[in-house]
């Protein structure tokens, strides 16, 4: 029987159309970070967490001014008997006030703590900042530089880090923050904020800028930075805008890392006598106070101090867990 090529044609099945192969779309290293940092539940318990206590800073004077919170109204009517302590269970704590009073003043502890975290974030946050600024900068000069250059700000480093930093902390606050209120800031507390900040800034860029230095020594023989010099870019142009983006990851997680270390470093410091003094609150002060009524009342010890520890141990899970989600090669399995 042979077939002619007209049947073939007729009784050869269609050919379907080819499908249209579907777009690849890259995604950005940030995208696939904050994929990796979404997977991880307890990191992003922490950042709900640490959130939380930037929007308290930030409400907190608001509330203030709102009358929603008080934290400086005195209640003598509140606390009673031998060292004034607050009358009725866990501090006085009722509906008007959760959190009890303060003994011997009688003050609303919640009030003051949402106050205290304001003043407590703002110095640690400046600090952190001036500690990230001042080590990005040395650090990025450091590491490209090399030769010279980078022995004058090595020794640098270890100068500052051989210092005993509590000892010159406790030695020279007064005559520093003497020296602070006569170049025109205004003495007492003010005077005591910019110190702790300059102090606590200035202690910390060591430890910055050589992680910082150890990135751009390897970065620094990549082919982008040949390029730039090929076209002609100096110094300043391809440590800000070739080498400073490819160390955003690191400057990221020191951030959250540094952070709560100055958040304890400033309540160290208030028990040593050198940090803001009452009324004003600050988490550091108010856990001082509270050890001299720990028997009588140890909720009064227990409140600040868990808002101290809340807060450095959800930024401690959330720097290790950013640092996971913007290293490629964790392991994750």
């Amino acid at each position: 029987m042979v077939i002619s090529a007209g049947q073939f044609e007729a009784e050869a099945p269609p050919v379907a159309p080819e499908k249209e192969s579907a777009k690849i779309v890259g995604r950005s290293p940030w995208e696939i970070a904050k994929s990796r940092l979404r997977q991880d539940k307890v990191s992003m318990a922490a950042l709900i967490v640490v959130c939380l206590y930037v929007l308290m800073a930030l409400a907190a004077p608001i509330l203030d001014r709102l009358g929603v919170i008080d934290p400086q109204t005195q209640h003598y009517n509140l606390v009673q008997g031998l060292g004034s302590v607050p009358s009725g269970a866990f501090g006085g704590a009722s509906l008007e006030h959760p959190f009890g009073v303060e003994p011997q003043t009688g003050r609303d502890v919640l009030s003051r703590l949402v106050a205290g975290v304001t003043l407590s974030m703002f110095i640690a946050i400046s600090a952190t900042l001036m500690s990230v600024v001042i080590g990005t900068v040395l650090g990025i000069i450091s590491g490209f530089m090399g030769k010279w250059v980078d022995f004058g700000i090595g020794r640098g480093m270890d100068l500052v880090l051989a210092f005993p930093q509590l000892l010159m902390l406790l030695a020279l606050s007064p005559v520093l923050i003497d020296r602070i209120t006569a170049l025109g800031v205004p003495p007492g507390n003010p005077s005591t904020v910019t110190y702790l900040i300059l102090v606590l800034g200035f202690f910390g860029w060591p430890f910055f800028a050589r992680i910082i230095r150890g990135q751009v020594l390897s970065l620094r023989e990549r082919e982008f930075v040949e390029a730039a010099k090929s076209l002609g870019a100096k110094g300043p142009r391809i440590w800000f805008t070739e080498l400073l983006p490819n160390l955003w990851a690191p400057i990221l997680v020191y951030l959250t890392l540094i952070l709560p270390t100055n958040v304890s470093a400033e309540a160290a410091l208030s028990f040593l006598g050198v940090g803001v003094r009452a009324p004003t609150p600050t988490l550091g002060n108010i856990l001082t106070d509270s050890v001299n009524f720990l028997q009588p009342d140890p909720m009064y010890f227990l409140l600040p101090g868990l808002f101290i520890f809340t807060f450095v141990l959800a930024c401690n899970l959330l720097g290790d867990g950013l640092r996971d989600a913007l290293d490629p090669k964790a392991d994750r399995t």
